[in-house]
């Protein structure tokens, strides 16, 4: 582990020196989510990174907020056949048809869950284990893709029909979601956000 950017703090090997991928390093990945909808959008941006670079996905990140109206579930739950194209003719966005109408569908899905779309966050959150698993790495390569918890994950959404939630795209999602906690020990942002919550 190195210093990435000029004020000279340890941070983790993926953050290197690209200020949109230091911004989010540094204020948002492994922050504990529960709302809902926040955690839909990681839902839909993690299946669109599947086979690129999580980089490619922050760039396109306020098209797809502009797009999917901000990320509601229940609105997106609506769409029809008509609003995929619209989205597939969308400059900003990755226009890979199968991840456009998974995201579309996982609307859908979230919005039949017994509560509705507000439960998302609960259910997501029950199958990660209730709480944020803390992890001790001290190197990149000893961080799994994938584990146990984001396999068993990856089974429950798709037996409720979400689609783009393999155990990669799980474990993703529960890392940047702070389900688990996955800053390498020596990364500044490690002790910050291992903290025990207070009383």
């Amino acid at each position: 582990m190195t210093p990435s950017a000029a004020d000279g703090r340890p941070r983790c090997d993926w953050a290197g020196s690209d200020p949109l991928s230091l911004a989010y390093h540094d204020r948002e990945w492994g922050v504990p989510v529960t709302d809902s909808r926040r955690l839909f959008e990681f839902l839909v941006l993690e299946g669109a990174q599947a086979g690129l670079s999580w980089r490619t996905v922050l760039a396109k990140r306020e098209a797809y907020r502009e797009a999917f109206y901000g990320f509601d579930p229940d609105r997106i739950a609506r769409w029809q056949a008509a609003d995929i194209e619209r989205l597939l003719a969308h400059p900003g966005l990755i226009r890979n048809r199968a991840k456009l109408t998974a995201a579309v569908r996982n609307a859908q899905r979230a919005a039949e869950l017994p509560g509705g779309a507000e439960a998302l966050g609960p259910y997501l959150w029950g199958l990660a284990g209730g709480a944020p698993t803390i992890n001790q790495w001290a190197r990149a390569q000893d961080v799994p893709s994938q584990t146990p918890t984001s396999v068993a994950m990856s089974q429950a959404l798709k037996r409720q029909g979400f689609q783009f939630v393999g155990p990669t795209i799980c474990y993703a999602l529960m890392q940047a979601t702070g389900m688990v906690q996955d800053h390498l020990v020596g990364c500044f942002r490690y002790a910050e956000l291992s903290r025990p919550p207070q009383a």
